[in-house]
């Protein structure tokens, strides 16, 4: 076919054997902060809207702005995934590769 272009965005082994994929669009109020968490699965995502602060454990905080993608292996421990401060609400899609009744999310307290 003539007039598609496919640009990479991002490429990054699993190690994994999901059974589901799961997609989510996520809202993130102004100023919102995530929890400290894991995902039993790896996440991939692209940011719609806002700017998203990302620190995965080990690795530097990150920005993310509208149209850049991200990757959090499975069991990594995600320090911040949160809105930076503003008055824009910041939007994501994310894609959880689940096996079984995996949950998304693991909160460590």
């Amino acid at each position: 076919m003539t007039g598609i272009c496919r640009t990479a965005l991002m490429a990054h082994p699993i190690r994994v054997t999901p059974d589901r994929v799961e997609a989510y669009r996520v809202e993130l109020p102004p100023g919102q902060p995530a929890d400290l968490r894991t995902h039993p699965g790896p996440v991939t995502g692209y940011v719609e809207r806002g700017r998203i602060a990302l620190e995965r454990d080990g690795q530097p905080v990150r920005e993310l702005r509208p149209g850049d993608v991200f990757f959090e292996p499975a069991g990594e421990t995600i320090r911040r995934f949160d809105n930076l401060p503003g008055t824009e609400t910041a939007t994501f899609v994310a894609f959880y590769l689940l096996c079984g009744s995996q949950p998304l999310i693991q909160p460590i307290q």
